[in-house]
């Protein structure tokens, strides 16, 4: 004889999901497709987040044209949506303006590092101090089913219906080799290691790139025939290995290959908030008293304003 267990009403209201203060609500249920990995990447953000203690009232997201661009709109923090490759200098002018402000970019492989190339390579060469996640796809997903920077040679795109033939970005590599001090890759299914990853990015200082690979079972899975969001969930189980410190100019994706994941880079070097403040200071010609105080983000082309000591 079985016997019936009675529902509680109230557990359901009390419900609520980890993240919860950090989402806006109101916004939900989000866009994303079945099986899309940009809602697990902001889940382990959100995590991320709480682990690491940061005040959300002092922590600003900037997101660009894309699926991952609508991130900035389901969060509940200071977001900003901006236009199509302009994330990183967007994120660069608040930090300028609020050094205390922890910034976030958080955009895809297409808007990052197509029109966004220039930005992101010139930020990471300076040493900014914002966190740029990025959710690599391999396709330009909501705007049409392009072929990305990152798209494995061999696949199909709609604009490449014989399969890509242009050699796709190495983002780590890329990241390193323009000067970012924190480099990591991880996929949507290692949720633990990209969670501590993002921790990790969020309390160091400098350029800190952290590469999402995420499946995109509409469009890019869709149309090479690669299953389900599942089925590729289980392709990064089989085919990830774990290197930490290993190459990144060996870390190219392939069609079909072995994945290199871990943690790439991390050292430690002056920001280019520290590189301004010092030169400006150096430069200043004062021999009365100690060396005036500086606003480094009056301007950047303009003259500094100088605060004397009394």
């Amino acid at each position: 004889m079985t016997t019936k267990t009675k529902k509680n009403p109230k557990a359901k209201q009390d419900a609520h999901h980890p993240i919860e203060s950090l989402l806006r609500m109101d916004r939900i249920p989000h866009i994303w497709c079945p099986g899309c990995g940009i809602g697990i990447a902001v889940n382990a953000l959100g995590q991320a987040i709480k682990e690491a203690e940061l005040d959300p009232k002092k922590i600003a997201v900037v997101s660009g044209i894309g699926c991952t661009g609508r991130v900035a709109g389901y969060v509940n923090l200071d977001s900003f949506h901006t236009t199509h490759g302009r994330a990183i200098p967007f994120a660069t002018g608040l930090k300028l303006a609020n050094p205390e402000l922890t910034v976030i970019v958080f955009s895809g492989d297409g808007d990052l590092f197509a029109i966004g190339g220039n930005h992101f390579i010139h930020a990471a060469r300076r040493n900014v101090d914002i966190n740029v996640f990025c959710i690599n796809n391999f396709i330009y997903g909501m705007t049409g089913g392009q072929v990305s920077p990152t798209t494995p040679i061999k696949r199909l795109s709609s604009t490449t219906p014989y399969g890509s033939f242009e050699p796709p970005f190495n983002l780590p590599y890329l990241a390193m080799s323009s000067g970012a001090v924190y480099v990591t890759r991880y996929t949507a299914l290692h949720v633990r290691r990209l969670t501590k990853s993002f921790r990790k990015s969020l309390l160091r200082k400098g350029f800190c790139f952290v590469e999402i690979l995420a499946p995109c079972p509409t469009v890019y899975a869709r149309r090479n025939r690669l299953g389900t969001g599942l089925d590729m969930m289980r392709f990064y189980h089989d085919n990830s290995i774990i290197r930490h410190g290993a190459n990144p100019e060996d870390a190219a994706v392939e069609a079909g290959g072995k994945i290199i994941i871990g943690k790439f880079r991390e050292v430690d070097k002056p920001t280019f908030t520290d590189m301004v403040e010092e030169n400006l200071r150096h430069s200043v010609k004062d021999g009365k008293g100690p060396v005036p105080k500086i606003n480094v983000t009056h301007g950047m082309g303009q003259k500094p304003r100088l605060k004397k000591h009394r």
